[in-house]
């Protein structure tokens, strides 16, 4: 077995799965499971959830092949549409359900000649300007989408915040506006399937951008989508590994690569078996802490590719073999990202395929 462990409880993400329901009571849910569930596993909290949720959110194509080879029959919504080089028939045949954002993805639909139809996002862009049409060619590209023979009507609406886990921003209730007039713009309503906007943020903070459909991301394993931990989420992962070695250590003497740490006093250092091959950021700031028994201690020196050394202190009484935990539960990963700068986005998908996973089922989670 790996030391270096994602340690996944599956009830929690149920639990999470549960209060984002009630959060948006009259929504139907995506669950997003991209970047093979933000590093929990995909085909795993795929089979947890098929029952309990109304759609799968991925990336890419390939995202959801993963899914449907491995008997999951939920629709998937592919976020990113096809690609210019995919083959349009998978997404028929496998019921992906591919967000349609540029005018060469409609070129490529209206030749189609396949009789069987397609299910289509059409993405509005409100103020991401990243994918999707913007507000001023929208109609016209909405119905040119509608006119396409192998595009099943009525098409569903979708766009996508870029601030909204700022609740100071003015951004998001414009991005509401937008998305709303777009919608009031199309004259034939019956054209107009399911619309959505809401993410974590909005789901969590927005209650006025709910529509048919929400897409709980990273809300769903327990994480916020703002700076501070939400207290009636529960974190799924654990991210862990053990202590492979206990060191005596003077003062003024270095650790690691760099010689970039001195200890100021006599301590006692601990080796632990993890690092950035495991995902683990390099360059993360002096006293970025761990949890060891229970109690914080700080990561000294450079994080190398195989271990990370901590300061334990000089009455320390751990030893090898001991749990070490980089977040969880009790050190929320949003502590994390403060301390390193780094998104709790990031530090869960950066996770490498050395940093295996393992599941538990904990009941009762504190």
């Amino acid at each position: 077995m790996s030391i270096a462990v994602v340690e996944v409880n599956r009830q929690a993400v149920i639990h999470n799965v549960e209060y984002l329901k009630k959060m948006a009571p009259n929504s139907q849910l995506v669950a997003i499971i991209k970047a093979n569930a933000y590093s929990h596993g995909s085909e795993e909290i795929a089979q947890l959830l098929h029952d309990k949720v109304n759609y799968f959110g991925v990336s890419r194509f390939i995202e959801a092949m993963q899914l449907r080879n491995n008997g999951i029959n939920t629709p998937i919504l592919a976020l990113e549409g096809f690609f210019p080089h995919d083959d349009l028939d998978y997404f028929i045949d496998f019921n992906i359900q591919p967000a349609i954002h540029s005018k060469w993805q409609i070129d490529m639909l209206q030749t189609s000649l396949r009789e069987d139809q397609i299910t289509t996002w059409f993405k509005l862009d409100t103020g991401m300007h990243r994918l999707g049409f913007c507000p001023d060619e929208a109609k016209a590209e909405f119905y040119r989408l509608a006119s396409c023979s192998v595009v099943c009507k009525p098409i569903n609406i979708m766009s996508h915040f870029s601030s909204a886990d700022d609740l100071t921003s003015k951004q998001t209730l414009k991005q509401i506006e937008l998305f709303d007039q777009f919608i009031d713009s199309i004259d034939d309503k019956s054209l107009i399937g399911k619309c959505s906007i809401a993410a974590s943020g909005g789901i969590l903070a927005w209650p006025e951008a709910q529509r048919d459909v929400v897409r709980q991301g990273i809300a769903l394993y327990g994480v916020s989508p703002f700076d501070e931990p939400i207290a009636e989420l529960q974190p799924a992962m654990t991210f862990k590994s053990e202590l492979i070695a206990v060191r005596k250590h003077k003062k003024g003497e270095s650790v690691g690569y760099g010689q970039i740490w001195c200890s100021q006093q006599d301590t006692l250092l601990g080796v632990v078996a993890m690092g950035y091959g495991d995902g683990y950021p390099r360059n993360i700031p002096e006293n970025t802490p761990v949890l060891i028994n229970g109690r914080k201690v700080p990561i000294v020196g450079r994080v190398s590719m195989d271990m990370i050394v901590v300061d334990l202190g000089i009455n320390s009484l751990e030893k090898p073999g001991d749990e070490v935990i980089f977040w969880g539960s009790e050190l929320p990963v949003e502590e994390i990202a403060k301390h390193t700068g780094i998104s709790a986005y990031e530090l869960i998908t950066r996770l490498t395929s050395r940093a295996k996973i393992h599941y538990i089922d904990k009941l009762n989670y504190d």
